[in-house]
């Protein structure tokens, strides 16, 4: 069986040094690359569906499709997977998720009919499914607690908010320059790249112990995770009403409780119920969900506003939200210093109330060209802070947990993630939709952002204090986490 995740983690040299060695850099380049690559799939289409709807004779109704097929695999399956790179070896599963990506997005950019394409992009979120938490857990079993791992976890976290931002700018270009189909097609030299390096620069990290799988716990909080994902992204199309929805999350919400006491009653638990109880897991989860939430939404108002109210395109709307990107990698960057020094709850605080501020100016946005720079400088700023949480949250959700258990760990924070970028938009769409009830035009588009905006700095301030409030007291200078 594996180890108890009250166990206490190894002490390893890397955790009070604060240099890499050149393996170390090397390592982290190519995961970074990787968590980057898997980043700009997930915007990389959005501004292109117009396009690829229209090359390959897809309906308007059915165009979501294309991004619903991706959520589905990518959040339903990262829990599962994130046990299963524990199972059968995370540098395994990390090489063949990536060979898989690159695959799939050689078929997507070769594609005929909507039924290649979409099966195609089922397979690139299997990838991703798989891919991230294998990469998580080799960074954070790579590099012990400290001040090592707390940089590493900030790269990792700016990084992935760029390629988020870069996604869209090169899907823009792309696009406008050559064929959507290039939006699949240069995933494929990167993927071979790292495919081709992985086996010499990662250790291979298989262990003797081979528990069983949870079959009962797999099948449970999988097909939990896909009709919830399922019905969040009814709720963007259809609203929060419709039949689909509220079965979909009626099921999905039964599964996802019936999955606890399944756990319970394990003898070699996907995820064991002492983890689900640690506060640094549990309230570092929240915050990471919060954190998603809040950022991923706020793009898809900001685009509403840039495209329907100021009018423009969409290559200068990805363009403008390179600033945000910027920020994110200062904020990344910085992350790991501020976690650090200042630990984990003091770092979602203040990164939450940076956050904040700097989203509630928007809700005096105009229909003027003049409130760009309002724009540009908040994401900006709002960019740090959201790292700052992301970082603390990464560190938080991993700390204090034997090698055995980072798989779980990070398979949880991944499905954090990709579950908070599913809810986001569905959740703003329906608050943004409600508020425009009454007006027309621009007008009503103008309303409806304004007061989604303002949910969503209030849902911030909320989400920083609870988590901060909850959790225990974090390492700072080499002191040991509260995470009882």
């Amino acid at each position: 069986m594996a180890a108890s995740t009250t166990a206490a983690p190894p002490v390893a040299a890397s955790g009070s040094r604060t240099r890499m060695t050149g393996r170390e850099r090397l390592l982290l380049t190519l995961l970074l690359g990787a968590q980057f690559m898997v980043a700009v799939d997930f915007s990389i289409l959005n501004v292109a569906l117009p396009e690829v709807g229209a090359g390959l004779g897809f309906s308007l109704a059915n165009l979501q499709w294309i991004a619903t097929s991706f959520a589905l695999a990518a959040a339903g399956f990262t829990l599962l997977f994130g046990r299963v790179a524990d199972l059968v070896g995370r540098k395994r599963l990390f090489v063949g998720g990536m060979a898989v990506l690159g695959l799939s997005s050689l078929l997507g950019g070769l594609a005929t009919d909507p039924a290649v394409l979409l099966a195609a992009r089922v397979l690139q979120g299997l990838a991703t499914a798989a891919v991230t938490p294998a990469g998580l857990a080799l960074l954070t079993t790579a590099f012990r607690e400290g001040p090592l791992r707390e940089r590493a976890l900030g790269l990792n976290g700016a990084l992935m908010s760029a390629g988020f931002t870069a996604g869209a700018i090169l899907g823009g270009l792309l696009t406008s320059l050559l064929s959507w189909r290039w939006a699949f097609l240069v995933n494929v030299p990167v993927a071979a790249l790292v495919v081709a390096l992985a086996p010499r620069v990662i250790t291979d990290d298989r262990s003797g112990d081979r528990p069983r799988l949870d079959v009962p716990g797999a099948t449970t909080v999988t097909a939990g995770l896909l009709l919830l994902v399922f019905g969040l992204t009814q709720a963007g199309e259809h609203g929060w009403t419709a039949p689909a929805t509220l079965v979909a999350l009626a099921a999905g919400a039964a599964l996802t409780v019936a999955f606890w006491f399944v756990e319970k009653r394990a003898a070699a638990p996907l995820i064991p119920v002492a983890l689900l109880r640690r506060r640094n897991v549990i309230w570092g989860n929240a915050a990471g969900l919060v954190a998603f939430v809040t950022e991923t939404s706020l793009v898809f108002l900001l685009t509403l506003y840039l495209q329907k109210v100021l009018g423009y395109s969409p290559l200068a709307t990805g363009l403008a939200f390179g600033v945000l990107g910027l920020g994110t990698v200062l904020g990344g960057t910085l992350g790991g210093r501020v976690v650090g020094r200042f630990g984990t709850r003091a770092t979602i605080l203040g990164g939450g109330l940076v956050q904040a501020a700097a989203t509630v100016p928007l809700v005096a946005l105009g229909a003027d060209q003049a409130w760009l720079w309002l724009l540009l400088a908040a994401t900006f700023v709002g960019g740090v802070g959201n790292m700052l949480v992301i970082v603390a949250f990464m560190v938080s959700a991993t700390s204090g947990l034997p090698d055995a258990d980072q798989g779980r760990a990070t398979g949880i924070a991944t499905m954090t993630q990709q579950v908070g970028i599913t809810m986001g938009t569905p959740i703003m769409s329906a608050i943004a939709t409600a508020a425009m009830a009454g007006a027309v035009g621009a007008d009503a588009v103008l309303s409806g952002v304004r007061t989604a905006i303002g949910v969503n700095a209030a849902l911030v301030v909320a989400g920083s204090l609870l988590a901060a409030a909850f959790l225990g007291r974090s390492r700072t200078a080499g002191s040991a986490p509260e995470n009882a």
